[in-house]
Order: C-alpha cells, then structure tokens, then sequence
C-alpha cells in the first residue's frame, strides 16, 4: 500500500511538470481508442504507468520521428497449452509482435490434471513479461461421453480460486444442453461465478435455444462461423470474439459481414483460440487478426480498439487496452498501420528486448504433471471396426474444426474396414486409467498414406488420437508416445519418422520455443509428405476430431459421437 501511495504521488508530479518522467516518446504519433483520433505528442511514462500526452522531458527520451504508438494486444480467448510451450516461453514468442495480456482458458491442463494443472498454470504465469488473466475451466469433462484424467472440476473445486487477483470468471461454458435443460452442476458453476463473467461456446446454436443460454448469463461468444450467426449472438447481448487461429479460421466470414453494415464494432473482439508457435511465428499473434481485419477494408483504428480496448471493457481489466493517464505502459510502435509490422514493443513501461527475458521464473512441477500417459498393450484386434452396408465417416472441413456426418460404404477387407486414399482410420485411445477404452472410426480428407500421426493433445480430454492408412503404423506411433511421455509422434513406413515430446501432462513441452518450434516444423513438413490434405493442419485438425461438443461428428474413447443428437452412436 506504502509503495503505491508513492508511486502515486510520483506519477501525478511528474504528469503535472514538477519532474521528469522516467522515459518519454518524443514526436510519438499516439492513437486515442476513445476518440479514434490520432496525436503527435511526447508520451510520458513513470513507475510503468503513462503519465502524460503532451509536451515532457524525461531521464530516458526516445524520439519515435511520427512513428505510431499504439495500446498491447489483448487476446481475448486462448489455450496456453495449445502453443505447446510453458508460459515464458509463450510470452517469449508473442510479446515481440504485439501481443501483452492474454485471457487464458486452462481447460486442456485441467482436464488432463484437474487443481494441480490448474495451479501449474497459475504459478508458472505470476512473474513473466506478460499479463495473463485465468478463467476457470467450466466444462471438466466437456461431456459424460468420454474420458479425461482429472474426473468432474466442480463448482466446490473452483471456490477457492475465486479470490485470485488474475480469474476473470467462468471459461468457455461448452457444455450448453446441460444450460438449457438447466442441469444443476452447470447451474451451481453459472452461480458461483454470477458476480464474475462467463465465456460462451455454442456452435451454431440459435433461436429460442440462444436466447436460453444468452438468459444463463453468459457474456461473450468465439464460435461463430458465419456472419449471420455472429448477427444473432450479437443481437442476443454476446461480446463477439472473432478467431483466427490455426485450425478455426473465422475471420474473413465476421469482418466481411461486419463491413456490409453499419453496426458500431465496440462488442467486436478479438481471439487465436488455438495456435500453434509454427503459425505465430510467421504470422505474429494478434497482429495478424488485426492486418487481416485492414486488409478486408475494416479502419485500422476499429481494427486496433478490437484488439485493445475492447476486449479490456469486455472483461473489466482495469487501466488496460489503451494510452491515456493512468494506464500501464503496453505499447506497441509501427510505422504503417496498414501493413502492422511490430517494430518495438514495451511491457509495463520496459522495452521487450533480450534483457526482458534474462530472468526466466522458478517454480516447482508436481511430478504426477511428467507421468501422465497410461495406456495398455494394444494389438492390430483392438483397431478392427467392423462393416456395415452404411457406416458413419467423420468428413473434415478445410480451415474449420467443423466435421461433416456422413453415411457411406467403406472400402474393406475380411469384413472390416480398410483405410484407402479416400479414407484413413481414426482412433482414440484413453489414456489416463489404463481402461483399455478405444474408439475407430473411418474419417474422409485428411489424405494420409503410407503412415500414422498420433498425439495425446486430443480436445478436450486428451486422450490419445492418432490416424493413418495402416495398423502397423497407428500402433508404431501409439507406442512411441507411450514411451516418451506424450506429444506429437510421425511414422512412416513401419518407422518413427521424428516425434516432440510433451512431457508435462502430454501437452506442454520443456523446451525451449525455438527447440519446439524446429521440431513441429520439421514434423508438419513430414506430414504433409505422407499426403495429409492442403489447407489440414495435421495435429491441431487431428486434436479437435474427439472434441464432442463441436458439430457434428466426433470420436471419443467411448465410440461416435453425434454432437447434433448430442449421443453417442450405438455400434
């Protein structure tokens, strides 16, 4: 309290001219979220807070010659896990290109570890250069009709986080039939979590149904594909969060219906989701839905305040999301803001350079978070799937982790289904009980041939997924992750072509992001040779085929699952 107090006193002289600031931007072309305007004046910044728009002199002054200086990126819904990188090193990767407080939904690490993947994340993010604020994960599991390692994460399980300075609320709430039948699991989380906010998941969902879950107090919704479904969310009171990350790639839909209206883009907002370290570094992070947002024809400053401002209102982070007295110091500098190329960035008043990530935290890893893969021994009968005249096939859909159910006849030998260069086999195997559980099924567009893609990161309950042409390599490439803890496996041939282990929980790695990133990227390019489609990201398009909350056919560990009929087909 003391040390606030002076900074405070501090602040306000230096912002009245009594003293100098601690660094100042000279000639700064400084955009206003408030006014969507733009100013050149010297920016005033002490003890990590701007201070000043104005005229200032400072103990460190950097003169920006008409460059913009723009608010941090916010990211208003993603999966840390989905990076496959600790914390630090996801900050290490997204800070530079914009990218300075993200909300994260831990949902993957909680349904693989319940409290103690839950406390993993929260420690592991306390003292990095990024500003992470937590939600807690609302559908664990995501449905009865699979199995996670961590059983039920009940509202008597979230109570004692509630208090946290960084949970924001109740995350994505995927479980939506339990809210419209008012289940009273889902209810005792919704009132818990009354005075706090509430993330929306309902693919497709409309009408009567909508208005119910909008009714459950539910605030913002990231699953909308098309504009007329983004419309009517809007329309029933949801924030809009536009996604646009490996696998979801709704961008284009939203913002080219936004532009054929006048609606005011204040409930806009924007999210990744799920992306991989691959894609942010090639593309940045937030940055990118912002330069694809422009390059459709959307302002550059409705753009920028979809990435800031917005998003800190929506979820009442105070003194984030823009640059005005009072606020932190998140800034971002670019020259062009058509083209969004992240010139500098500032963390808390702090030039993100090398010096900001010297410090790398310590923490403890419970050691139950590096055991997490239990699987017993499976033989070439244990991926049989039985023909019929008609099965189900699970159909991918290019750029969305949407599926089609189809009803077709399967190429086969001896009775049981035989993987083609139409078809590939899909199996889930449970992972965390040794209960011997394992889901087949036949799925169309993924084009692998001559080999398997396996990896225990498999939404929501990750178990392992894996698919290929042939059982000899779909048992190679289960073992292997077995062995190595979990990860992402490639075989080929009936050998290991690499793999990138991900020793916590199955779904974060140790290494650093660099080591990560030259490994999937390695891993994605053999793929790709084995013939996985264009326009299919081989591991995160696998990941969301067990994901039963997501039309309209999945795989779990239990069987098929119908999302649309929400059962699971009965063989």
């Amino acid at each position: 309290m003391r040390k606030y107090k002076e900074e405070l006193k501090e602040n306000i002289a230096v912002a009245n001219g009594f003293e100098k600031a601690d660094l100042v931007f000279k000639n700064a072309r400084i955009l206003n979220v408030f006014s969507e305007e733009i100013c050149l004046a010297d920016l005033a910044v002490t003890n990590g807070t701007i201070v000043g728009i104005g005229s200032y002199e400072g103990l460190e002054e950097v003169d920006l010659e008409g460059k913009y200086i723009i608010p941090g990126f916010i990211d208003a819904h993603m999966h840390i896990e989905s990076t496959m990188v600790t914390p630090f090193e996801l900050a290490r990767a997204i800070v530079p290109t914009g990218t300075t407080t993200i909300i994260a939904d831990p949902h993957e690490i909680v349904n693989v570890a319940g409290k103690i993947g839950l406390n993993y994340l929260l420690n592991a993010t306390e003292a990095i250069p990024l500003n992470v604020f937590v939600m807690l994960p609302s559908s664990v599991p995501a449905t009865p009709f699979e199995t996670n390692g961590a059983g039920s994460f009940l509202a008597a399980d979230m109570q004692s986080y509630l208090d946290h300075p960084r949970i924001l609320g109740l995350g994505e709430v995927m479980c939506f039939p339990d809210v419209l039948s008012g289940d009273p699991v889902i209810l005792d989380k919704l009132t818990l979590c009354r005075h706090k906010l509430a993330d929306g998941h309902a693919p497709g969902l409309a009408g009567k149904s909508l208005q119910a879950y909008a009714c459950a107090g539910i605030n913002s919704e990231h699953e909308s594909t098309t504009w007329p479904e983004a419309l009517e969310k809007l329309r029933a009171g949801f924030y809009i969060l536009v996604r646009e990350g490996s696998a979801a790639k709704n961008l284009h839909a939203i913002i080219s219906g936004l532009l054929t209206t006048e609606l005011p883009i204040d409930r806009f907002l924007f999210c990744t989701d799920d992306k991989h370290l691959e894609d942010i570094h090639q593309e940045g992070h937030i940055r990118w839905n912002i330069k694809q947002a422009i390059d459709l024809g959307l302002c550059p400053i409705k753009a920028i305040k979809m990435a800031t401002i917005n998003t800190a209102q929506a979820y009442g982070l105070k003194k984030l999301g823009a640059i005005a007295p009072g606020y932190r110091a998140d800034l971002v500098i670019v020259s062009d803001l058509g083209t969004m190329d992240v010139e500098q960035v500032y963390q808390n008043g702090r030039p993100a350079n090398d010096s900001i990530w010297e410090h790398k935290p310590c923490y403890e890893i419970d050691p139950r978070l590096l055991s997490s893969v239990h699987i017993q021994t499976l033989t070439p009968a244990n991926l049989q799937l039985p023909l019929r005249k008609k099965d189900h096939v699970i159909e991918i859909v290019k750029d969305q982790i949407e599926t089609h159910h189809l009803l077709e006849s399967l190429p086969g030998k001896d009775g049981f289904f035989a993987p083609n260069e139409s078809y590939a086999k899909l199996c889930v195997i449970e992972r965390h009980h040794y209960t011997g559980n394992v889901g087949v099924a036949a799925i169309k567009g993924f084009g692998i041939r001559g080999g398997a893609i396996a990896t225990t990161v498999a939404h929501d309950s990750h178990n392992i997924i894996v698919v290929g042409d042939n059982d000899q390599d779909i048992l190679l490439a289960v073992n292997h992750l077995a062995e190595i803890g979990g990860g992402y496996v490639v075989a080929g041939n009936h050998k290991i072509i690499g793999a990138v282990p991900l020793t916590l929980a199955g779904l974060i790695s140790l290494d650093s992001g660099e080591v990560v990133q030259e490994k999937v990227a390695s891993l994605l390019a053999s793929a790709h040779k084995l013939g996985v489609a264009p326009g299919v990201d081989p591991f995160i398009t696998l990941s969301f085929m067990a994901l039963p909350v997501i039309p309209s056919l999945r795989l779990t560990d239990l069987g098929l699952f119908d999302v649309d009929a929400f059962q699971l087909i009965k063989s």
